[in-house]
Formats: structure tokens, sequence, C-alpha cells
């Protein structure tokens, strides 16, 4: 996680930047003593994360949320108790820290930021997959561009108006349809085998009956598609 800090105190700055020492996926990259530095350092770097402070000299913290676009994830820092009902009123805030932060608290919130950014990978969000010209296929999760190759594709399933991305090791959840996503795929990889499959067919494992077996998964093959499968497949 890419960090910055914003604090108009620089003992506060430097108490957050020794606890995030002891994280070893946070990496502080900067830290700014008020807001307005801070808006111009996120115009032309993307960070995962921002500690913030409400209270700030000129330009307070509720301001700098107000103003900056796509926001990534938030954790306020304040001496101010009573802020943190409104500050849940934002989606992006992950966590409220009090001062001064003990190092328990400060684990505590690491622990929510790791499972906010989990969770994240199977957050729907509204994404036009994006095909470069090499063999990649750009999505969009949580206001990030994540590339997947589309060797590593397994399969793709409808959800409604979602569609849920297949790999071997994640699942990605992206607002999109089939029909949409089959168009941004290679027919020599990618075959919809079903009203709510496409398959990466190079990653069959076994075909039995009306089914095929992709790592662990088994897909149902319609009647009308698997003429098509049948000579997509190189058949001894």
């Amino acid at each position: 996680m890419k960090c910055i800090i914003v604090d108009d105190e620089a003992s506060a700055r430097a108490i957050v930047l020794e606890l995030c020492k002891t994280i070893p996926e946070m990496e502080v990259v900067a830290e700014f003593p008020n807001a307005l530095e801070a808006l111009k350092f996120l115009k032309h770097t993307q960070v995962d994360l921002i500690f913030l402070d409400i209270h700030m000299p000129k330009l307070t913290g509720v301001d700098f949320i107000e103003m900056v676009s796509n926001p990534p994830k938030i954790v306020l820092t304040t001496s101010d108790k009573d802020f943190a009902i409104e500050a849940y009123s934002y989606e992006f805030i992950v966590d409220y820290l009090v001062k001064p932060i003990s190092p328990e608290r400060f684990q505590k919130c690491a622990q929510k930021l790791k499972s906010a950014f989990q969770n994240s990978q199977l957050e729907s969000v509204d994404a036009n997959p994006i095909q470069s010209e090499d063999e990649d296929l750009y999505i969009n999760i949580d206001r990030r561009l994540i590339k997947l190759k589309f060797r590593d594709i397994l399969l793709i399933e409808a959800q409604g108006d979602y569609i849920e991305i297949k790999t071997q090791n994640k699942r990605y959840r992206v607002h999109c349809t089939l029909k949409k996503i089959k168009e941004k795929l290679p027919e020599s990889r990618f075959l919809q085998i079903h009203r709510s499959f496409i398959i990466n067919f190079t990653q069959i494992i076994d075909i039995q009956d009306n089914s095929v077996l992709i790592e662990r998964s088994v897909i149902p093959i319609s009647r009308s598609n698997r003429p098509e499968l049948m000579q997509r497949l190189n058949l001894l």
C-alpha cells in the first residue's frame, strides 16, 4: 500500500511514519504539512492510502476530501472524537484514529485496511475492460487499472449486470456484460459455450457429456455451442 501522510504537526507525522514502518505492506512515499501540497502531489501521483489530519489551517481535512478527485482509501487522524460519525458517511474512509495513536490501535487499523484492500478485489465497480495491443486485458478495480494476461484467464461468468473473471489465483467482479467483454477477447483463445459462460478453451482439462472441466470448475456446454467448441479443439 503506497501511503501519504497529511498533517500540519511535524511530530504527528513522525509518529504515523514510525507506526507505518511496523507494517510491511505499507510504504510511505511522501508526507505533507498541509492539504494544498498534498493536492498538488495527487494530481500527478496515485496512492492507495492517505493518513489525513482533520484540523489543519487554511484547508481542513474535510475540505481536502471534498476537493480531491477519485480519492483513495483514507484514515483520519485527529484529537476530535466527535467527528467519527460524520467521517464514516464517506465510503472511502476506512478508519478513524484519535490522537495520541497507540501501537495497538494502529495494528487494528492495519488489519482493517488489509481486509478492505482484499475485499476490493471482488468489489463491484463500473468498469469498461480495455484491450491493449498485446495479450492483455485491463480492468478497473477500486479506481486502479489491473492488467490481466489473456493466457491467465480461465473463464468468465455472467452474474446479472456483472461478470466475474476467474484466473488461477483470483476472481475479479466487474460491472460489464458478457457480450461486451466477448468483443475484447481473442477468438484464438476464448469461446462462449453457454449463455452465462465464456471459457479459455486452451485451459480445458476434460470434456464429458455436456460440460467441460477447467481447473476445478465444471462449466456447462449448451447444445448450440457444442459444435463450434468441437471444431476449435485439436482432436485426434
